[in-house]
């Protein structure tokens, strides 16, 4: 079982950059698949981006069209951290961001796109972006 902790929200200017960084500790953190949430209020939590077991040089990744060329996700499975690299921020994308997490098992091209599909979450971190 991982334990999620997100870290790297704040306050930023729209234009600016963030970099989301989720700490995992447990065992077995490579075969878990990766994804980040946001969330706003009174709106279903919406996947920004996700990547697979494989590894981070050529594990397939998803991005939200709304994030595409603009955010980037990578792993490292030797600190066990995931990131979410936020460049060209805008309004929209103020929200809550969760880090989670789906044990795979196996070194895999799978992705899990909702969130009913990842076990393990963290408790959030809060990017507030200002135009």
């Amino acid at each position: 079982q991982v334990q999620l902790v997100e870290s790297g929200g704040g306050l930023v200017q729209a234009g600016g950059s963030l970099r989301l960084s989720c700490s995992a500790s447990g065992p077995s953190f490579s075969l878990y698949t990766m994804g980040w949430f946001r969330q706003t209020p009174g709106k279903d939590r919406e996947l920004v981006a996700a990547i697979s077991t494989r590894p981070w040089n050529v594990a397939p990744r998803y991005f939200a069209d709304s994030v595409k060329g603009r955010f980037t996700i990578s792993r490292d499975n030797l600190k066990n951290t995931c990131y979410l690299q936020m460049n060209s921020l805008k309004s929209e994308d103020t929200a809550v961001y969760y880090c989670a997490a789906q044990y795979i098992g196996s070194y895999s091209s799978q992705l899990k796109t909702t969130a009913d599909e990842y076990a393990f979450w963290g408790q959030g971190t809060e990017v507030i972006v200002s135009s």
